[in-house]
């Protein structure tokens, strides 16, 4: 990698429709809700509900593989999350982790119906450059880098009963 790739960053940006099935997606929620979400809600930084680290193996190990296939490269895990998002709950992007190096952060959305609005926005240098929005079963692979940061957009207290549920993890390799 040249040191104009490093620069710039996020060679990789892409959505894949209906990478997991609707059944699995219920699956993994129902799973999520037995473990139990931890509030977190630093309002200026993001208020939602995270599982760190879940215990999902299998999934997590599918999910290296395909995105791996996509942009070919073997990738390891480093990381793991599970957010959701409820009316009224966002992530802004100065909570999020910058990167030196560029990792490839997958987001799977087990959401169980559409969300309007509740979007992932990856920001270059602040400027959003890719916008994952709300489809549940999707899968976004995003190469992050040193000037790419990540937000979660609010959640529309208009949409009574709406949940965003996301798997996110992070690979290196």
């Amino acid at each position: 990698m040249s040191s104009i790739e490093a620069l710039f960053g996020s060679r990789t940006a892409e959505i894949l429709a209906a990478a997991v099935t609707p059944v699995l997606a219920a699956e993994v929620r129902a799973r999520c809700e037995r473990t139990g979400y931890t509030r977190y809600g630093l309002l200026d930084r993001g208020s939602y509900e995270v599982i760190a680290d879940p215990d999902e193996p299998e999934l997590l190990a599918a999910l290296a593989n395909l995105a791996g296939e996509r942009i070919d490269r073997t990738l390891e895990l480093t990381g793991a999350r599970v957010l959701r998002l409820q009316p009224g709950d966002y992530l802004l992007a100065h909570h999020d982790q910058i990167h030196v190096d560029l990792p490839i952060e997958v987001v799977l959305d087990l959401s169980p119906a559409i969300v309007p609005g509740a979007e992932v926005h990856y920001r270059r240098r602040g400027q959003v450059f890719f916008r994952v929005p709300s489809t549940p079963c999707s899968l976004a692979i995003v190469e992050r880098g040193p000037t790419v940061s990540c937000n979660h957009t609010y959640v529309s207290k208009l949409h009574a009963g709406a949940s965003v549920v996301r798997l996110i993890a992070l690979f290196r390799g």
